[in-house]
């Protein structure tokens, strides 16, 4: 979904591209959209809702159904899309009469200080994918009947032409719906979708990257007793040295993600059912396999998704154990931080994280102590206590999590 938001986003860039000199005549001191890249975890809880509902393993080909989505979500989704793969922001909002507008800023990095590129598009309701009914650069005006044929064109020329048809050829109509701030889709289920969804999400050199990390990982734990406690540094080390280069080192940590959160890898690759299995230890960071699940899971999300995901999930995941499960854990919430660090310096190449991987580490060079942190909090004692995200007692434990990080060698700010 981000990906595509990401393609109809840059296409209207391209659109623009088109006009030649006009694209440079109609540059913007100032951007249209400007706001950090940041996922709330009202958002996370949105996406899992719409994602259990309209679970594609429960759907037979030619199901006929609706998805109902939250324009806040969309609006989120859209702006992290614009963030992660165009450099720049977004903005969905749903106004009028069955209708949105579609709004991004890009200042690439050879326009930096120059100006803005600032793309404005209206869409409609319509039978199938929305209609782009308007369209405007920066203040001029341009004809919006060529963007959808344009659209397609530019996705064929860059490789998606099959995935771009089989999403027209499935989505049957789009709706808005302003005064609920909702967009329902109503779609007929194509299980090609879901193949295209896989390869999109991992390339075949992301594939046998994962498979060889994989099957290091059950190289690495293959002489291990089953549910024996082994220290995640033990592990993470050799994991992250075997193949150095960033795609390797992203993939092991999916890997390890995948391991601690005791779920195999055939939602990507059905055929990982057949890899051999590493034996169930207990992988643990300071003694305690909690927190080696939240670091490393986080880890990978920021590795893969980006730091602003990793922290949402991070913060839902959280509130709902507060909820249901065994209640809010700031200890957990900082291995959560602790771990999507790690991650960003892993995906920066931080010649810190280099120097660790090189050295005999232990968990006490990646998570911070977490004496002194609060623990199982119930819904209600949590609320009484902290409040919520945002508020001055929860982010007065977010500032000392932030503060124990940024003591330690490998997280501190102050360059590498």
């Amino acid at each position: 979904m981000l990906r595509l938001l990401a393609w109809l986003a840059g296409t209207l860039l391209l659109l623009v591209l088109a006009a030649g000199g006009l694209l440079i005549a109609t540059l913007e001191d100032q951007p249209l959209v400007s706001r950090p890249a940041t996922i709330t975890a009202q958002s996370i809880a949105q996406a899992r809702l719409l994602l259990l509902t309209n679970d594609p393993r429960r759907l037979q080909p030619g199901d006929a159904r609706r998805a109902v989505i939250p324009a806040g979500l969309l609006d989120e989704a859209v702006n992290y899309a614009a963030t992660r793969f165009l450099r720049g922001r977004a903005a969905l909002k749903l106004n009028g009469e069955r209708q949105a507008e579609l709004l991004l800023s890009l200042q690439p990095s050879w326009l930096a200080g120059i100006g803005h590129i600032n793309v404005a598009a209206t869409l409609h309701d319509a039978d199938g994918l929305p209609a782009i009914t308007a369209l405007r650069l920066g203040q001029q005006s341009l004809p919006a009947a060529f963007a959808e044929p344009l659209l397609g064109g530019l996705l064929t020329l860059a490789g998606y032409g099959r995935e771009w048809q089989q999403l027209r050829d499935a989505i049957r109509q789009t709706r808005f719906d302003p005064r609920r701030q909702r967009l329902i889709v109503s779609y007929v289920w194509q299980p090609a979708l879901l193949e295209q969804a896989r390869a999109l999400a991992a390339s075949p050199a992301d594939k046998a990257l994962i498979e060889a990390a994989h099957a290091n990982l059950t190289g690495l734990l293959a002489d291990r007793a089953p549910d024996s406690r082994v220290a995640l540094s033990e592990v993470l080390a050799p994991m992250l040295t075997t193949d150095r280069t960033t795609g390797g080192q992203r993939a092991a940590l999916l890997v390890l993600a995948a391991f601690l959160a005791e779920r195999n890898l055939t939602a990507l690759f059905p055929e990982a059912a057949d890899w051999p299995r590493p034996p169930p230890v207990k992988l643990t960071l300071g003694g305690r396999y909690d927190s080696a699940q939240h670091f490393v899971i986080s880890a990978a999300l920021a590795a893969w998704a980006g730091e602003p995901l990793a922290d949402a999930i991070g913060t839902y995941k959280e509130l709902a154990d507060a909820r249901h499960g065994y209640g809010f854990s700031f200890a957990d919430l900082a291995s959560d931080r602790a771990g999507k660090a790690f991650g960003e310096l892993l995906v920066g190449r931080s010649p810190r994280l280099e120097t660790l991987l090189a050295s005999k580490f232990s968990d006490a060079d990646l998570l911070p102590a977490l004496d002194g942190l609060p623990e199982y909090l119930r819904q209600r004692e949590f609320r009484q206590r902290f409040g919520g995200p945002g508020q001055p007692a929860y982010e007065e434990q977010i500032v000392e999590i932030d503060r124990r990080l940024m003591a330690m060698p490998l997280y501190r700010r102050n360059g590498d």
